[in-house]
């Protein structure tokens, strides 16, 4: 199973898909979860932990945060299956475009060194596809600390108690997560970043 990622460049790859629900499933199921009791923890409803697990919609990096937390686990196991045992020096290679592929309506993520199922920081690089605050809804929050980094284009980093600013290639902000903030291109193409997500 594939899926098809197109960049701002208008190229079109093949990615060996993630499967997200495949993972979820096998989570809950190792937890002697039902659907209901896994809703209850992660306050999504039951349909939608359903769909997830059936791959009839992609989750939001909002609702993987939220999926994780509930289920108190690192965000990384649903991408990858947990390792046999952990080794002092580890060490995990990402080449260029070899990373795990997450797409939502507002990001293309791709998701690096994913060999690790414990780790302190999650780094991915992204396309930014949203171009307003409307295209979230609401506020993106969620638990630790994050750096960001402009590698193409022009963003705008809209925040809940600072004034929007607008960062363009080799800016770099560090920001409390659990403040609302959501992040938007003003470039004529999709800007691309790299985030680093840390506990």
């Amino acid at each position: 199973m594939s899926m098809t990622v197109a960049s701002s460049k208008h190229d079109v790859r093949a990615i060996g898909a993630i499967s997200i629900g495949a993972q979820l499933k096998s989570i809950r199921i190792t937890n002697e979860l039902t659907l209901r009791e896994a809703a209850n923890l992660t306050q999504l409803a039951p349909s939608t932990l359903s769909k997830i697990e059936n791959e009839q919609i992609s989750p939001t990096f909002a609702v993987m945060q939220k999926l994780a937390t509930g289920l108190n686990i690192e965000l990384p196991q649903l991408f990858t299956k947990p390792a046999v045992a952990q080794a002092v020096g580890r060490r995990d290679v990402t080449l260029k475009g070899q990373g795990n592929y997450h797409l939502t309506s507002t990001y293309e993520h791709e998701l690096l060194s994913t060999e690790f199922s414990r780790k302190k920081m999650m780094p991915y690089k992204c396309r930014v596809h949203a171009r307003s605050f409307d295209d979230f809804g609401e506020w993106v929050r969620h638990s630790g600390e994050e750096y960001m980094l402009v590698l193409e284009g022009e963003v705008q980093l809209i925040t809940e108690f600072y004034e929007p600013v607008n960062l363009v290639e080799g800016d770099s902000v560090y920001y409390d997560a659990m403040m609302g903030h959501v992040l938007i291109s003003v470039s004529e193409d999709d800007a691309q970043i790299l985030w680093v997500t840390a506990k």
